[in-house]
């Protein structure tokens, strides 16, 4: 391992932590949504005569309207966010491929970056005394090295270890070369995905000499607590801790009422910070998100009552209303304060084994 210093963001996001709960921004595909953009939009000119439909690129929006993503980050900054995170969640040349564009990963990871920040500087502007933090957006992928996708044959994987490492390694290249602030690998449904992407990070750090925090956010599929890929939160933590995360939480899937008991679970372990940012409520049956901005404030100001949170957000169907709601519900609330376990032995398959 080569020499490593921290970056500059580390000890600002730190005093962040420890001073207050921080939060994050809401959902970006949610408001994206609300522009009812059409695949002009997606296209722009300079996409004008691509040979693959581009409507639901997200991503792509941050090249051909980057006026609509800065808005949005906007928007959530002026609800009271700390952070937002990059519109980068399909920037890799796994995700990209759908759409006939793995080549423009670079500049997709780099214009989202641009328009946070440049979302981040405006905020600044108008009260200096807060500082405001862009995160990396690095997401699961539509590919899993842990399942197969073909029922027939168990054994086969749509990618290998080496691409999903080599894919998160380009973009984490090109969100640090963009001046994010922290990389976050968030809605991790398959923790060997996940520890591809922290693989990456590292190598990332090893190349450059300087190491950004990094925060981990998994996704609880459903009640029965565990994750895609049949792993229990503590499994989880277990199988990451090694990376030394700045934070680890819970995100999507679910609302924040049946994330409850795994965030309490997950604040008992951690020995680093930890976050939650739920959906709004459980998707009804038009697929759309029903709690409001009152009942995701009430779920997230108890949890952190009960001393269980360092960082708040919203997932998906959260707006900047939700956002407004969260951050007025933890503003005097003290973040939790970190302590972790005993050491010991731990390992890791399905479920967590504590070796005495």
């Amino acid at each position: 391992m080569s020499s490593q210093t921290e970056s500059p963001s580390f000890a600002a996001l730190r005093r962040l932590f420890e001073s207050r709960i921080a939060v994050l921004d809401g959902a970006m595909g949610t408001m994206i949504q609300g522009y009812s953009l059409t695949e002009a939009d997606f296209r722009g000119s300079r996409f004008a005569s691509h040979p693959k439909d581009l409507k639901g690129n997200n991503d792509l929006l941050s090249i051909t309207r980057p006026d609509v993503i800065e808005a949005i980050h906007g928007e959530y900054f002026a609800a009271g966010a700390d952070l937002v995170e990059t519109n980068t969640f399909n920037s890799t040349v796994i995700s990209q491929a759908d759409y006939g564009m793995e080549a423009l990963v670079p500049e997709l990871n780099a214009a989202a970056v641009a328009a946070a920040r440049r979302a981040a500087r405006k905020a600044e502007a108008k009260d200096p005394s807060r500082p405001r933090f862009v995160a990396g957006a690095i997401g699961p992928l539509n590919r899993t090295l842990s399942m197969s996708p073909d029922v027939n044959r168990p054994d086969y994987r749509a990618v290998t270890w080496d691409q999903v490492v080599g894919a998160y390694l380009e973009q984490a290249r090109a969100l640090a070369k963009a001046g994010v602030d922290a990389l976050l690998i968030e809605t991790i449904f398959d923790t060997l995905n996940a520890k591809a992407a922290l693989f990456a990070t590292e190598l990332l750090f090893d190349e450059t000499g300087v190491r950004l925090p990094v925060m981990i956010s998994v996704t609880i599929t459903d009640a029965s607590g565990r994750t895609l890929s049949g792993q229990t939160i503590s499994a989880f933590y277990t199988s990451i801790a090694h990376a030394k995360p700045f934070s680890v939480g819970i995100n999507c899937a679910l609302g924040g009422k049946q994330m409850r008991p795994y965030v309490e679970e997950l604040a008992s372990i951690a020995d680093c910070y930890v976050t939650c940012y739920p959906n709004a409520g459980l998707p009804n049956a038009f697929g759309g998100y029903d709690e409001s901005p009152e009942d995701m404030a009430a779920v997230l100001g108890d949890f952190a009552r009960n001393g269980w949170l360092n960082m708040v957000g919203g997932c998906c169907g959260s707006t900047p209303a939700h956002i407004a709601a969260v951050a007025k519900a933890v503003a005097q609330i003290p973040p939790r304060r970190l302590s972790g376990q005993p050491v010991a032995m731990r390992l890791s398959g399905l479920e967590q084994l504590t070796v005495a």
